[in-house]
């Protein structure tokens, strides 16, 4: 562990030397400690302590040089590292990697903050040493954290405070089986440290009002995803899906964006999971055959930052052959704007608490 912390701060530091005139930098270490919920009953068994650990993080502040710095209020970027010591060896520990934004509210004091990044479980789900751990079914996995701290820079010197709530999500998002999760709710305080003697000025030469009144013709959006999950039948094979997404977007101002429009989906693991069904448990009348494509319409919402976008989409299924965990669907992801119109997105597809699976996109909004 002291190996990888060494390293991102190494990283850190690295790239403080390499500052330009528009941007300064700082460090923080939180510690953490707290519970993990109970979001899944099959998951109680695992809940023994108070999980406990540290978030190491590198951050870039923004002073408004460029127009997205100050239509949000000059937030913060950069990169986390966090250990979780889970409190029971049936769990195993949890070392993770993020890049985070931090967003500040009532005269930047309050900080928000929310990192989305890959976790490495030390001791996942195995059928024959570990099948206690229904928690996490791969090493490697997903994760996202949120943290809302109040926070204050230099102190003393180029040392603050900030201490707050956190929350550390981890799944795999259903690329393979078993994937309940976790979902810790921790209280953490720490300490930042300011990389240069002083901070920059903030600009303010946005036009708010042309901001507000920035408006575009109605566009339109062909999106194709790819993934691989697994369904929650242990050992039942995992399978690639595909989608196939149009929609289109009417932009309202700089930053927002409503969205309506079709997903068709193609999921392989439903169908074999059809087939499971009909043998296992005759009577529920299935012949083994029913059609595993499924049709939804969705509305959205997309929050541009920068070249990168926060979507948001509520989806019902209107052709729906199969009944697997409701009608209603939603999706949340990044999106990321790497050539002209051409876009590349990650995003989570989901039933309520339930993922059904990681997307891969690419697309192009016309």
């Amino acid at each position: 562990m002291r190996q990888i912390i060494l390293c991102v701060f190494c990283i850190a530091f690295s790239f403080s030397f390499a500052q330009d005139k528009s941007h300064t930098s700082y460090v923080d270490v939180n510690y953490f400690r707290g519970n993990i919920a109970l979001h899944n009953n099959e998951i109680l068994h695992l809940i023994q302590g108070h999980p406990e650990g540290v978030i190491l993080s590198w951050n870039k502040k923004t002073y408004g040089f460029e127009d997205w710095e100050q239509r949000f209020n000059y937030p913060d970027y950069g990169v986390s590292f966090a250990y979780q010591g889970m409190k029971n060896p049936v769990l195993g520990d949890n070392y993770s990697l993020y890049a985070h934004y931090n967003f500040y509210f009532f005269k930047r004091n309050l900080m928000f903050r929310i990192g989305q990044g890959m976790a490495y479980n030390t001791n996942p789900y195995d059928r024959e040493t570990n099948f206690k751990n229904v928690a996490f079914g791969t090493k490697f996995g997903s994760s996202t954290y949120v943290m809302l701290n109040y926070k204050k820079e230099r102190i003393f010197n180029k040392f603050g405070l900030q201490a707050g709530f956190s929350l550390i999500h981890y799944s795999n998002a259903n690329v393979k089986s078993p994937n309940n999760g976790t979902n810790s709710i921790t209280f953490n305080v720490g300490l930042n440290y300011n990389l240069e003697d002083s901070d920059l000025e903030y600009q303010t030469t946005l036009d708010k009002q042309a901001d507000q009144e920035f408006s575009e013709p109605i566009k339109y959006n062909l999106a194709f995803r790819a993934g691989i999950n697994e369904s929650d039948i242990v050992g039942s094979g995992q399978y690639a899906m595909y989608v196939v997404s149009a929609y289109a977007d009417k932009r309202i101002n700089k930053s927002s964006a409503f969205q309506v429009g079709t997903d068709v989906f193609f999921s392989n693991f439903l169908k074999e999971f059809i087939y499971y069904r009909s043998v296992a448990f005759p009577d529920d009348g299935l012949t083994g055959k029913e059609d595993h494509k499924r049709i939804g319409v969705f509305a959205g919402h997309e929050l541009f930052i920068n070249k990168t976008s926060l979507i948001t989409q509520l989806g019902y299924y209107i052709y729906y052959p199969f009944d697997f965990e409701g009608r209603v669907y939603t999706r949340i992801g990044l999106k990321r704007y790497v050539y002209k119109n051409w876009f590349a997105a990650l995003t989570l597809k989901s039933h309520g608490a339930k993922a059904e699976g990681v997307e891969f996109g690419i697309g192009i909004r016309l």
